[in-house]
């Protein structure tokens, strides 16, 4: 869902505006001078890296094979031609 509103209640009402998109009520809230959008509150997705990492754990097996196009694979990268 999104939200308009003008700049002057978003400046009368901005900690209520910022506790609905804390809370997920909105998942963007665009502010408007004279009627015409000109920013957009958003909520900041901050995941930090401990909890990102072997997020996928157990998700998925990882074949015995998985480096055997290693070289192969690098050649691509830097554009040297398959021999």
């Amino acid at each position: 869902m999104q939200t308009t509103v003008n700049m002057l209640q978003a400046k009368s009402s901005l900690s209520r505006l910022v506790e609905s998109i804390e809370q997920g009520k909105e998942r963007e809230i665009i502010i408007a001078r004279n009627g015409r959008p000109v920013a957009k509150l958003v909520p900041i997705n901050v995941t930090s890296a401990n909890n990102r990492i072997g997020i996928a754990k157990g998700l998925f097996e990882v074949p015995d094979d998985i480096d055997t196009y290693n070289d192969e694979v690098a050649k691509l990268f830097v554009g040297e031609a398959q021999s």
